[in-house]
Formats: C-alpha cells, sequence, structure tokens
C-alpha cells in the first residue's frame, strides 16, 4: 500500500450499514440531508472556471459497528452473540467519534431521482483514504485524510498468485450456483440475478492478478455481506489480507446457497440411465397418486425431486411449528384464538404447492403481527400532569382549550389506574370466595379514549400537536392521512376471497406500531371522499370513532372484532362544512382559531428563528433580528392564520445572512460582518411589502367611523373605515365597497333606525319629517377589492349615519362592533380576539363592544387588555353616550327610547 500526502476533504458521512468500497457506486439520499446540500454548495462556488469538466470529489465515510473498532479490527469474541445494544447513529447527528477511520474517496456522478422526496446523490468510490484529524463538524464534516493506493500486486510470491486463483474459483462457483437456485422450487431469491451472474462470470475471467485489489472490491460490493465484513475489506489495506477476508466469504455463501437451495444428487442405484426409465414421467405419476390421496406426497418425492420430500417436509414443519409459537405469544382474543386453530388446522392439511395455502398462512401471520393486548406503560408518576403540562407548552404557545382537554384526559386516566390498582390489591390479598373476587373484578374502570377533533386554519399546528400528546403520554404515535381516500375498503380492509386482498389503514397501523393503545392521528377527514361506487368511506369511519362501537371493530380482512377503546384518536380538520353529521356528532370538536400577532412573534422568537438560524448553518450570534423587524415580517409579508409563511420568510433572512458570514469568512473580515436586520433591510432581502396595515385615522370628520373586522387577508384582525356622505337626490341609498348580503342589510337596518329616531336626535325639528327627503346617502368601505360581509358593522354605519346628519366628528381612536336590531338593541359578534389586536395594531386606543361580548373579552391576552379602554355597550343610546358625552341631544327621553316602528 502507497501512502499519498495528506490533504484536507470534505466528508459525508453515511447511513448506518452503508458502506462505499473503491470501484463500486453507491446512491446516497439527499432527504434531510443538510450538510449534503452545504458540501455541493461549496464546491460549486469554488469551482475552478479553466477547468468546468473536472471531477468533483468528496470523502465518503462509513459510521462506526458495535461490533468492529473504529480501525476495523474485531471485538471480543461473542460480541455478536450478546445483548448488547446495537450502535445505531442517525448520519445527520453524527460526530467525530462516530465516524468509521477509513473511508473512500469518490466521485461526484450526478443527481438521480423523479420526485423530491427520492433524489439522491450518485458517487463512484476511487480510492482509500484513512481520517487524520477532523477538523470540523458542521454545517459539514472536513477532515484531513491520508490517501492510501494499492501497490503493484508482487506475481512471483506464491502465496497472492495462490489466493488470487481461489478466489477466482470460488467466485465462479457462487455464480453458478446462483443461477442453479433461481431453477429450484421454494428456493430462497438470491440477491443476484442469473443474467447479471453470468455477466459477471465474464468479467471476473478476464481480470489479471495485477487486478486483484480492484476485484477483491468489486466482489465484496456485490455478495451477500455484513456491513461490518464490508468495513473488515474498507480496512484492509494490504491485498493479501483483502483477498484472505473475501475468501472466507466466498466459501460461507457457497455453503449457505448450497444448503438453502437443497442441490443433491440423483443416484444410478434407483434409476440407472441405461434402463431408459423417465424420471420426468416417475415424478408425473407420484404426484397423480398423490392428488388421489388429497395432496400429500409420499416420504422421498417432496418438492418436484426425488430424495428431496423428507427435507422439504421437515422444513415446512419447522415453518408452521414457528408460526405457531407465534400466535401463541400474540396473546389473541378468545375469537381470535378459536379462528387462528381452525385455520392452522387447515393449514397442516393443505399442500404447500396450492394458492390456498399462501393465502391462509399469510392471514395468519397478519394475525399474529395485531397487538391484541400488548400496551404501552403510560407516563403517570407522581409528576406526570407537570411533565405533561411542561411538554405541551415547550412544543405550542397558546393552544390553552386543548391543553386543558388532555391534562383532565391524564387526570381521569391516573384516577381510574389507581383505582384498579387498590382493587387488585384486594384481590391479591382477598380470602372471599368465587363470586365475591368476580363482583371485586367487575369493578375495575375501563379506560374509553377520548376521540378529539381539532378544527382550525392550516399552519396552526394540529398535527405536530398530535405528536405533542404521544410523547407527553409515552405512547408510540401513528398518522394516518385521510385526504383523497375514496374507497372504503382503505378503511376498513378487503375482504379475503379478493387477490391481494389486505387489511385497512387501522389494523395496519396497530401492526406498524406493535401496541392496542397508541396516539392515532387521523389528519384531514374533512376531505375524506363522499359516497361512490366504492362505498363511502366517510361511514366507514363511523364505527372506527364511536366510543361505544369501537371496542368491536370489524375489519373485513381480519372478520374478528378488535377493541379500539384504547386507542387516543385525534383527527384534524380545516372546516366542518365537508363532514357528515353524523361522523361529527362522534368527535370531540376543539376549536383553533389563527394566530395573533402577539402569539406569532413569541412563536418565532422562541421555534422558528432557532430552528431556521441552525438549518441554514448559523449559529445564534450569527443573527440578531429586533422586535421591530420581526413584526415588520409578520405584518407586512405574512398575512395567514398559521405560521408556515412566517417560517419560509425567517428561512429568507437567515439564508440572506448566511451569504454575508460566508463572504465575510471567506475574505477574512469577520470584524465587517453585521449580524443585525433592520427594518430596511427587509426590502432588499424580502422585496417589497406585500400587505399594508390600517392605521387609524388623525383628524376627525363627520361621517367618518372606525369599524372592526375579525379577519382581514390573512385570517388576522384589522380595522375597517365606514364612510357616509350625502348629496342631493331623492332619498336613494347607494352601497360600494363589495359588500356582501349582511352588511348590506346592516345599513338598511341603521338608516331606518336613525330616520325612525331623527327628532330624538335632533336631526329634525319636526316628528314627521323625513330626513332623506331631498338627499341621497352613499356608504362605502375602502378596500374594494376586497370582500366585505359578516354581521359586525351595524353600530358603525348607525353612528356614522347620525355623525352625518349631526354634523358631529366621530373621535379618531374610537372603534366599535357589533350588529343593531330595530329596537336599537346592540347584539353580540364573533372574532372579539381577533379584532381586539387589530386595533391596538392600528393605534386605537377605546374600543365599543356589545354587552353580551363580556365573557370573550377574557380570553384576549393581557397585553391587549392593557393596551386599550374597552367599554361594553347595551344600545345604540348608550353607543351614542360614549361616543359624544357632551353631546345634549333634543327630547330628554333618555338612552331607553324604544323605536316606533
Amino acid at each position: 500500500m502507497v501512502k499519498v500526502k495528506s490533504r484536507v476533504l470534505p466528508i459525508i458521512p453515511l447511513s448506518q450499514g452503508a458502506v462505499l468500497l473503491p470501484g463500486t457506486t453507491l446512491r446516497i439520499s439527499i432527504l434531510n440531508r443538510s450538510d449534503v446540500a452545504a458540501i455541493l454548495a461549496n464546491i460549486y462556488s469554488h469551482a475552478v472556471k479553466p477547468k468546468p469538466d473536472a471531477p468533483i470529489t468528496i470523502g465518503c465515510v462509513p459510521l462506526n459497528s458495535s461490533y468492529l473498532s473504529p480501525d476495523g479490527k474485531l471485538l471480543l469474541d461473542g460480541t455478536k452473540g450478546s445483548k448488547a445494544a446495537k450502535y445505531e447513529t442517525d448520519p445527520m447527528s453524527a460526530t467525530a467519534k462516530d465516524l468509521f477511520q477509513y473511508g473512500t474517496v469518490a466521485k461526484v456522478s450526478g443527481v438521480q431521482g423523479r420526485r423530491p422526496g427520492e433524489m439522491s446523490l450518485v458517487v463512484e468510490g476511487i480510492s482509500r483514504f484513512q481520517v487524520d484529524k477532523v477538523i470540523q463538524e458542521r454545517p459539514y464534516f472536513e477532515a484531513e485524510v491520508v490517501h492510501h493506493e494499492d501497490a503493484d500486486v508482487d506475481i512471483t510470491n506464491t502465496e497472492i498468485v495462490q489466493l488470487f486463483a481461489d478466489l477466482k474459483q470460488l467466485s465462479r462457483e457462487l455464480l453458478a450456483l446462483v443461477r442453479l437456485s433461481s431453477l429450484l422450487p421454494r428456493a430462497s431469491t438470491p440477491a443476484i440475478s442469473p443474467i447479471t451472474a453470468r455477466r459477471l462470470e465474464v468479467y471476473i475471467a478476464q481480470k489479471n492478478i495485477e487486478d486483484a485489489g480492484s476485484l477483491t472490491d468489486f466482489l465484496a460490493h456485490i455478495i451477500d455481506a455484513s456491513p461490518e465484513e464490508k468495513l473488515r475489506i474498507l480496512s484492509a489495506l494490504s491485498v493479501q489480507d483483502r483477498m484472505e477476508r473475501l475468501t472466507e466469504m466466498l466459501q460461507r455463501e457457497i455453503r449457505a446457497l448450497q444448503k438453502n437451495g437443497r442441490i443433491l444428487t440423483v443416484t444410478t442405484t434407483t434409476t440407472p440411465a441405461s434402463s431408459g426409465f423417465d424420471i420426468e414421467r416417475l415424478l408425473k405419476l407420484r404426484a397423480d397418486q398423490a392428488a388421489r390421496r388429497g395432496g400429500v406426497l409420499p416420504p422421498g418425492f417432496g418438492g418436484g425431486f426425488p430424495g428431496g420430500g423428507s427435507q422439504g417436509g421437515e422444513e415446512e414443519g419447522n415453518e408452521l411449528d414457528e408460526l405457531k409459537k407465534r400466535l401463541d405469544d400474540a396473546g389473541l382474543s378468545p375469537d381470535a384464538q378459536k379462528v387462528a386453530q381452525r385455520e392452522l388446522a387447515r393449514l397442516h392439511k393443505m399442500n404447500p404447492a396450492q394458492a390456498e395455502y399462501q393465502v391462509c398462512r399469510t392471514y395468519l401471520e397478519n394475525l399474529a403481527e395485531i397487538p391484541w393486548t400488548q400496551t404501552t406503560n403510560d407516563h403517570l408518576g407522581a409528576d406526570t400532569l407537570k411533565r405533561a403540562r411542561q411538554q405541551l407548552d415547550d412544543d405550542h404557545y397558546g393552544l390553552e382549550k386543548i391543553k386543558k382537554r388532555l391534562l383532565e384526559y391524564l387526570a381521569v386516566l391516573k384516577l381510574k389506574q389507581a383505582v384498579n390498582a387498590d382493587l387488585e390489591s384486594q384481590i391479591k390479598h382477598s380470602t372471599d370466595d368465587k363470586s365475591q373476587l368476580q363482583a371485586t373484578r367487575t369493578k375495575r374502570m375501563i379506560d374509553k379514549s377520548p376521540i378529539l377533533l381539532l378544527v382550525g386554519p392550516p399552519g396552526t399546528g394540529k398535527t405536530s400537536l398530535a405528536k405533542s400528546v404521544a410523547t407527553a403520554l409515552g405512547r408510540k404515535f401513528h398518522r394516518i392521512s385521510l385526504g383523497g381516500v375514496r374507497d372504503e375498503a382503505e378503511i376498513r380492509g378487503h375482504r379475503r376471497t379478493y387477490v391481494a386482498a389486505m387489511p385497512g389503514l387501522i389494523v395496519q397501523g396497530l401492526k406498524k406500531v406493535g401496541v392496542c393503545n397508541p396516539v392515532f392521528l387521523l389528519d384531514e377527514i374533512d376531505k375524506v371522499g363522499g359516497s361512490n361506487f366504492h362505498g363511502d368511506p366517510s361511514a366507514a369511519m363511523l364505527e372506527v370513532l364511536d366510543p361505544e362501537q369501537n371496542h368491536t371493530f370489524t375489519d373485513h380482512y381480519v372478520n374478528i372484532p378488535i377493541d379500539l377503546s384504547k386507542v387516543l384518536f385525534i383527527a384534524t380538520a380545516n372546516s366542518l362544512d365537508t363532514i357528515p353529521p353524523a361522523l361529527l356528532d362522534r368527535m370531540e370538536t376543539i376549536q383553533l382559531s389563527g394566530y395573533t400577532t402577539l402569539e406569532k412573534r413569541h412563536i418565532a422568537t422562541h421555534h422558528l428563528l432557532p430552528k431556521q438560524i441552525t438549518s441554514n448553518g448559523l449559529k445564534q450570534e450569527h443573527i440578531v433580528l429586533p422586535e421591530d423587524v420581526l413584526d415588520k415580517i409578520i405584518g407586512s409579508y405574512t398575512r395567514e392564520s398559521g405560521v408556515r409563511n412566517l417560517e419560509r420568510e425567517l428561512g429568507a433572512v437567515c439564508r440572506s445572512k448566511a451569504v454575508e458570514y460566508a463572504d465575510a469568512k471567506d475574505s477574512e473580515s469577520l470584524k465587517s460582518y453585521n449580524p443585525s436586520v433592520s427594518v430596511a433591510d427587509l426590502d432588499t432581502i424580502l422585496g417589497i411589502e406585500r400587505f399594508d396595515d390600517e392605521i387609524a385615522e388623525q383628524v376627525a370628520r363627520p361621517g367618518v367611523v372606525t369599524g372592526l373586522v375579525a379577519y382581514s387577508t390573512g385570517g388576522t384582525g384589522s380595522i375597517l373605515f365606514i364612510e357616509v356622505a350625502d348629496v342631493p337626490g331623492g332619498g336613494r341609498v347607494q352601497l360600494t365597497g363589495k359588500l356582501g348580503d349582511v352588511l348590506k342589510e346592516s345599513v338598511e337596518v341603521a338608516l331606518t333606525w336613525v330616520k325612525a329616531h331623527a327628532f330624538d336626535l335632533g336631526l329634525t325639528a319636526d316628528p314627521s319629517e323625513d330626513i332623506m327627503k331631498r338627499r341621497d346617502v352613499h356608504v362605502h368601505c375602502p378596500s374594494g377589492a376586497i370582500p366585505k360581509d359578516g354581521p359586525s358593522a351595524g353600530l358603525a354605519h348607525t353612528v356614522a349615519l347620525v355623525s352625518l346628519f349631526a354634523g358631529k366628528a366621530v373621535p379618531p381612536h374610537i372603534a366599535m362592533t357589533g350588529e343593531v336590531s330595530l329596537r336599537g338593541k346592540v347584539t353580540p359578534v364573533g372574532g372579539i380576539k381577533e379584532k381586539l389586536i387589530g386595533a391596538l395594531r392600528a393605534g386605537v386606543k377605546t374600543v365599543l363592544l356589545p354587552a353580551g361580548n363580556r365573557k370573550e373579552v377574557r380570553e384576549v391576552p393581557q397585553e391587549v387588555r392593557d393596551g386599550l379602554e374597552i367599554v361594553h355597550v347595551g344600545s345604540i343610546w348608550e353607543g351614542l353616550g360614549k361616543v359624544w358625552p357632551d353631546a345634549d341631544w333634543p327630547g330628554e327621553r333618555g338612552w331607553e327610547v324604544e323605536s316606533r316602528l
């Protein structure tokens, strides 16, 4: 082995079990591999222009194995058979101590994959190297390595020549056995196809002893070898050591194929060739006899080859015994136990060549994999509620209703388990008769998990909240995406009479998690397909999500009642409109409103920004985002209910600072790098502002009133100006601003009330005079392109009309919301939390709310309540008194004047 001068090389840690050898090709998945992207970006940014065709080389280093030392030496004998924990490391979280000491210099050939989730980096191994010193670990590994090139093979060394000859002979034998085993019935499928094996035979025959090193690496790559064996080949710098280790591997593979393939010799003593006896005729005769006896082959004639029946029968018997043991260990329910015994008896009587045999066996294997009684022990210790509350608070900000409901479930579950523990203790120490003991057992409290439905806009944390629940409970988590499911059989499974039948999504989820009390997330339940010729999937969910029925849920494939009452189902939806009423009635609905600006600021500061800083290869001190800059991003660049777009914009800011930091680092002028981001920088980084905030007027004008809306363009609250003007005319009312039917009706009600109380308001001198007799009124809401509708602007319209006709300006710092009736009552409206936050953001000081909305104010953040003066009014007269406290209205009938209509 010839050493080459050391150099610095970017390193890619391979996934657990993957090994790249010189002369071979490997595909490295780049999904969630930010280090691979960082390496390629750095290489391409420093590419030398005069040599555009120069190969791009990187270092591929496997991860350590629990059975080998970092330099490739076997650990103590027996380690592999011991119960030592398997060494598992995620390549993204690997450190320098997790890397194997040897690796392969690789050339980047390209990227393959049709879809984004399947993209892989294709690399070709060139030569070995030894890791001398790791220079950096993040954002990607860099290390000083020492290259090792294979020395010329000494053809005068008889030992090496004999090893090479044995190596070629063993490889030819292995490939011949691979081709032969593909012809045998029920033989294990070889890792190499017969056509590939033939091509490899030709390739090996063309190799000379000078190519011993490359041939050894190539054969170690194609044969069925464990990762540890490939690591030992990689660490063998001497060609002779490499050939010795590969010879042992080839001999083992040949023995395995000879045993599993049942390659036996047909002797001439039984059927002499000279006698002209036809073996095929004998086999056909015996098969016909077996068919007349019910499919049981006589001893010595199994599997289609004379003399092979005894061994095949023993193998089949061992497999059935193993299946019976798995069924016994599965803890089947009484109904499942009866079915399993019946099907297992049928299986013993069947000929394995029958098509029904595999169907029956697959069914029993599915029964053995379903967790009938296996459960996960919940984390219900002394500080259960405290830990769960801390877990939910760490993962999500706000969402108090759902957190409260989950903590209630935990508390109830803890109390039930305490009661059951006391009953078990009584039964254990009791001396009563069997009837009394049975009565005590019936007092056990059954756990019926709630079925929750989280309804809210996209990006508000519904899916991630379910994961946090599973973490807080210490249970297994499984997600089932129901979006676009149109076939009832996907929920309930296919009946066994169909070809390729399989269980439904629910049973498959139970098989995957392996316990009967997991947390199941039914994602996008509002997007399940409706009734069609495949059935109704939403109707199939009725039994799954009914607490009174799901303890006997029956899958069409299993056809045995399965208890789903211990499963904690959490469904998510964006809207309730598309969920059938019968299905909606079975779930406990919890509304998740969109995040407010204050909540978005907290989430961005404590969760999104640190995540993006780490994802983009920066450190916390490399970027400083002041609060005013964060508010600008939230208000002017993202108008949404959730935080997905906010995370994207923060990622864009971090990437921009990453470019600045990388340039400063390359030019060795880090002192000139400014980590702070200003409001002026956002125009360069994110472009022009996409949204404008409505700001309260500074000058008061008659006929102009500030209203409130709960949901503007991005699902957040804001203010809405209502402008009223009168012109000479004949009493016509004109409405503009893309108003909906509800808002138009609010204007009509407000105008009718003002006309009915014109004399009381001092707008006319004669009670019978019509104030609209010689004028037209034009009501306009700016931002005409945005649709506006909802029962929340009646009070604002009424005050605007009074302001116009009386010539009194409404103070600009006052905003109001509420619907009105013809009797002058101010009725409650929705979206109070969003409206108040929008008013505070727009600079409003005082807000008039309906008296019926007092209870909703308690859910508003304390910061908003402290920044606004909230006044509750029950009637229009009371609202007018708050707007103009010094006004002296003629007609002293007080503020309780009712309509004369």
